[in-house]
């Protein structure tokens, strides 16, 4: 991984290494050169690291920006990751109503403190914070996507209803992120076959998948239904109706 420098991050700009993340001006024809098919290519590039103590451990944080989509994509790193082999990780998609504001509509909050928990007593291992809000439709529209679910829309036919894809997310992105953090393959923590499948194609080896369950309550049981009968997750929902 290379950890800029102070003064590097200081001379930053952005907007221009978002346009090109590997920093080649554009004015440079041997650059324009290097970059050719860059359009069609994800490039990631590093901007910060810094100490993260946090409730849920000691961890590094790291910032990055890419040529694709303008959002601010994080890393919650633990420990040394050494030749990279085996590393558990979570690719988990932001929520803000479930991560920030304890909303229990979804599993979301859990599945992300259980997994820094997880990388935390594993002493290695990395969380993927992918800007991904509702399935890849954005924050606005999840909340219109839970209007419709109030009405007894399920997640999935709220999705298309609005006019998205019932998942909209890629994963290009975070594979990328993980290969710049030096992974090479991971044993990932999730529920989603798909997942599994879109890292993969991505270039990221799985070779473990890690299943990420958390028990179910009264709010979410309809929402973790629809994850394993619509979208084929692999969830036991055994201990369905235990929670309050």
């Amino acid at each position: 991984m290379q950890v800029p420098s102070i003064e590097e991050v200081l001379a930053q700009d952005l907007d221009e290494l978002r346009r090109c993340p590997a920093g080649r001006a554009a004015d440079d024809a041997a650059a324009r050169a290097a970059c050719a098919g860059c359009e069609a290519e994800v490039c990631v590039k590093i901007v910060s690291v810094a100490d993260f103590p946090s409730e849920f451990g000691q961890f590094r944080i790291v910032g990055f920006v890419n040529n694709k989509d303008a959002k601010d994509h994080i890393a919650i790193l633990k420990g040394e990751l050494g030749e990279g082999e085996d590393v558990l990780v979570r690719v988990h998609s932001a929520c803000l109503t479930g991560d920030a504001l304890g909303s229990r509509r979804c599993d979301c909050g859990p599945q992300l403190h259980a997994a820094l928990r997880a990388i935390e007593k594993e002493g290695r291992g990395v969380v993927v914070y992918h800007q991904e809000e509702g399935r890849g439709i954005g924050l606005v529209n999840k909340l219109r996507a839970y209007a419709l679910q109030d009405q007894g829309y399920d997640t999935l036919d709220a999705n298309l209803a609005l006019g998205f894809k019932a998942d909209e997310r890629e994963y290009r992105i975070p594979a990328e992120m993980l290969r710049k953090l030096g992974v090479k393959s991971v044993r990932l923590m999730t529920n989603n076959p798909e997942k599994v499948e879109h890292m993969e194609a991505a270039g990221l080896r799985v070779s473990e998948r890690v299943a990420h369950e958390l028990p179910v309550h009264h709010h979410d049981a309809a929402y973790l239904r629809t994850k394993k009968e619509r979208f084929g997750h692999l969830l036991a929902l055994d201990h369905e109706g235990k929670g309050k």
